[in-house]
């Protein structure tokens, strides 16, 4: 009798924490037929910053056109003080894999970018315009960026969202809208359409701010503003310099002034 009563009180305390444990659950914690959890932007559990909102600490890019104000690192190009392709690279981590959020804004007409998994230092492809070398003088490989962008343009047709990459023949693998599945140089293959081009190019913000979020898992990159999907590129080749470990940086191009602001980071590999 006396073990039986034992046995019902464990029983009955095993219970009690069970319950309490699956009160504390979230709604939908492993349970295979409910809705995932939307994404909380301001989540960041797992995540590290990559801007403290005062300085440009960990950042390197040229002075001349890139400084923080009002919590943001805004990036600066203008007639008088031209940049053409202009980045500031964040040299406080290499990333492969990782789910990187930031929010982004462009006032006017120029336009800006997000690189990740580049690299610096390697030769520029293409000319630069003359105003910007008497400005600049000569080029400087360290603050020039090679690889995946994360494209941004709101006032520019089709390119915000999209998966640009940077200095390399690839140039646009997948534009907006689009499933691309590719293999470096040597090919490239529309799989799928997310949405029409234009159609997706409501979602984009103009003169206001935007949250990005860049997935990149593998050979597999995903871009996201809004909460919508805008472009998914697929590398196949693992010698691609889509498919290695590289800073993230942010780009600034033509006359025009960027933001950006709440850079976090979930590194995985």
């Amino acid at each position: 009798m006396k073990l039986r009563s034992t046995i019902t009180l464990c029983l009955l305390a095993v219970s009690i924490t069970l319950h309490a444990q699956d009160k504390a659950k979230p709604k939908y914690y492993n349970d295979p037929f409910t809705q995932p959890l939307p994404i909380d932007f301001n989540d960041h559990e797992g995540y590290v910053s990559l801007f403290d909102g005062q300085t440009l600490k960990d950042w390197d890019g040229n002075p001349k056109f890139w400084r923080v104000e009002d919590g943001a690192i805004v990036g600066e190009s203008s007639a008088q003080n031209p940049s053409g392709n202009s980045y500031i690279v964040y040299k406080g981590m290499k990333a492969k894999d990782f789910t990187l959020k930031f929010e982004i804004k462009v006032d006017g007409e120029g336009g800006s970018g997000i690189q990740y998994r580049s690299q610096t230092g390697l030769p520029w492809r293409f000319p630069v315009a003359k105003n910007v070398e008497a400005n600049v003088g000569p080029i400087n490989l360290n603050w020039m960026m090679t690889g995946p962008q994360a494209d941004f343009w709101p006032s520019a047709k089709y390119w915000t969202g999209q998966f640009y990459s940077e200095n390399t023949p690839m140039r646009i693998l997948a534009w907006r809208g689009q499933v691309v599945e590719g293999f470096s140089t040597k090919t490239k293959r529309l799989m799928s359409n997310i949405g029409d081009i234009m159609d997706l190019a409501k979602v984009v913000k103009k003169n206001d701010w935007n949250q990005y979020t860049v997935i990149a898992r593998g050979g597999v990159f995903i871009h996201i503003i809004n909460g919508q999907i805008m472009a998914v590129m697929i590398d196949d080749d693992p010698k691609s310099s889509n498919n290695v470990s590289g800073y993230v940086g942010i780009e600034i191009e033509s006359t025009t002034k960027i933001f950006v602001k709440n850079m976090w980071i979930k590194k995985l590999k």
